[in-house]
């Protein structure tokens, strides 16, 4: 049964039922921040100069299935496709409605998209992240925005494309008092932590109080996080407040979005983490102690693809810690498996995930050699 390939951490099948949904709305934020440029932090781009891409094209790919800011699909170095395949794969599977929202993007995305207006971040190991007012824009925005999707949907499903993003996370949980160290996850089978911990403990040392900081947990967030943090958690409280489920669709960069919802006072009754088995798998990181350190009641909902099982070799590299999660592809594809259990939809999510790399990518591939 399709149903069988999502767990919950607390190992209740009504938990996973309780996120099924008839008419679910994915939400897709696209930001930067440039302590991704910090040599060793992130393989998101198949360079460095590409990193700033990386969301924009992200973004593309979920609406066209091809990119417009860069010539081919965003992937690794070695070639491992973007995380945005299977969410596009998934929702098309589906027929979730996805939204892009630009909450500061440096390279702005060729697609629709509901724009918050605000600046990309800055790199935390040398100064000030975003300013308050940024930040501040970035949670109000996205809390009308999740009040109006809130009024279409009984479920909203909020994925990310930040590159560098588990940086911050590991900096905004730390300052909060959560022992994160070691504990956030990679787009790199090697975790560069020491690099990470050095990043967060500089930008750490330029705040000096941070305990008198965290008791205005917009500013903390302003000086030591990214623009995606404050916009998603917006978009979750508002949603929440129309008594709609949220599932933070993504792995460790999404407790620090759950660790400025509990300091903002906003009830967690109702949302979870949706995330792939390689996030919950990983032994470089960990997912579930962050989130029990934060509230022990929000489950983890996980869910295994079976990557391991295609013929293709761009997707079966996913089960060797690259890549692991992105642009939602775990929140993305529990909710269409739930929806498809619902509507007694038996095709395979590996078929249509294999399927869409045959359009996409090895199209892509054939048009570049015969060109």
């Amino acid at each position: 049964m399709l149903r069988s390939r999502i767990k919950s951490s607390d190992g209740n099948k009504e938990t996973i039922a309780r996120y099924t949904s008839n008419n679910p709305i994915f939400v897709c934020v696209t930001s930067y921040t440039e302590t991704s440029k910090i040599p060793g932090i992130t393989i998101a781009g198949a360079d460095s100069e590409l990193i700033a891409f990386t969301p924009a094209a992200d973004a593309e790919f979920l609406c066209y299935g091809r990119c417009k800011s860069i010539t081919g699909v965003p992937a690794t170095p070695d070639g491992i496709p973007t995380p945005a395949l299977i969410t596009r794969s998934a929702l098309m599977k589906s027929q979730i409605p996805n939204l892009i929202v630009d909450a500061g993007s440096k390279i702005k995305p060729l697609v629709p998209a509901i724009s918050f207006g605000i600046r990309h971040g800055k790199n935390i190991m040398k100064e000030r992240a975003m300013a308050r007012a940024d930040a501040e824009r970035g949670f109000e925005y996205g809390k009308i925005l999740g009040i109006q999707l809130g009024m279409v949907s009984d479920m909203i499903v909020v994925g990310e494309t930040i590159p560098g993003g588990t940086t911050t996370a590991l900096a905004v949980l730390t300052a909060f008092g959560i022992d994160a160290k070691y504990k956030v996850s990679s787009s790199m089978p090697n975790n560069p932590h020491t690099l990470k911990n050095k990043v967060v403990s500089i930008a750490l040392d330029r705040l000096k109080d941070v305990s008198r900081l965290c008791r205005d947990p917009i500013d903390c967030v302003s000086r030591i996080g990214d623009p995606m943090i404050p916009s998603v958690a917006g978009i979750a409280s508002g949603a929440m407040s129309k008594g709609v489920k949220v599932i933070l669709a993504g792995g460790t960069q999404m407790t620090a979005v759950l660790c400025l919802l509990k300091a903002l006072k906003v009830s967690l009754e109702k949302i979870c983490i949706g995330t792939t088995s390689y996030i919950e798998d990983d032994k470089s990181s960990d997912i579930h102690y962050l989130t029990k350190s934060i509230c022990s009641s929000v489950p983890i909902l996980s869910i295994n693809l079976n990557l391991q099982s295609s013929d293709k070799e761009g997707l079966k590299k996913y089960n060797t810690g690259i890549a692991k999660e992105g642009v939602g592809a775990g929140g993305a594809a529990i909710a269409a498996t739930l929806k498809s259990v619902k509507s007694h939809d038996s095709t395979s999510l590996l078929h249509s995930i294999e399927k869409e790399y045959e359009n996409t990518i090895e199209k892509q591939k054939k048009h570049a050699k015969i060109s």
